[in-house]
């Protein structure tokens, strides 16, 4: 909508979108956006200086074309100290129609729960402080055991899958691990 003078009125919403404001608009990162642009499946425009923008009806095409809604799909919690791993994930379950949110240690991870419950927990059992079994432990004191689904994951495979499901974990993925694997866990617990 513009006024007689060309401009916006204030207050309305703009146009065209930098990455972060579609990368918000769609509830995915901004690396998924890069991703979909370079791929062809959305349209961008690079001002002179190199910098996308998106215009917000090419962004609604997009979600009628590709199926999803406005409405986000469900919510995955990632804890991990390592934030190359969380990138990684995050990056592979948006693929899939996941809403990622991110926690870098257990104190950030129960804080997120508790503002907004996820419908699932991909844990680190390894973290500095707190580690994942008490951060498990703590969430099922809080909210009830098995209420939310977790997904425990470790570098060491003595840490486990019995002892994951000993402790009321849904699920265990040694690391390395592939992130086709992870996604596989994902979607047997929590499909989109």
């Amino acid at each position: 909508m513009e006024t007689a003078r060309g401009r916006r009125p204030p207050g309305a919403e703009p146009d065209w979108l930098t990455l972060g404001q579609a990368a918000k608009y769609l509830g995915v990162a901004q690396s998924t956006i890069r991703k979909w642009s370079d791929q062809g499946l959305l349209s961008a425009f690079y001002t002179p200086g190199g910098h996308r923008r998106f215009r917000r009806r090419d962004l609604d095409s997009f979600l009628a074309r590709s199926g999803r809604s406005e409405r986000p799909g469900p919510t995955v919690l990632i804890v991990d100290d390592d934030a190359g791993v969380r990138r990684h994930v995050r990056v592979s379950l948006e693929a899939e129609g996941y809403t990622v949110r991110e926690a870098g240690n257990a104190a950030e991870g129960l804080a997120s729960v508790d503002e907004e419950a996820p419908d699932l927990i991909l844990l680190d059992v390894q973290m500095p402080q707190v580690d994942g079994w008490e951060m498990l432990r703590q969430v099922q004191e809080r909210h009830g055991a098995g209420v939310i689904p977790v997904v425990m994951f470790s570098g060491r495979t003595d840490e486990g899958a019995d002892q994951a499901t000993e402790r009321g974990a849904q699920g265990f993925v040694g690391k390395p691990f592939d992130a086709e694997q992870l996604v596989a866990s994902t979607k047997a617990l929590l499909p989109v």
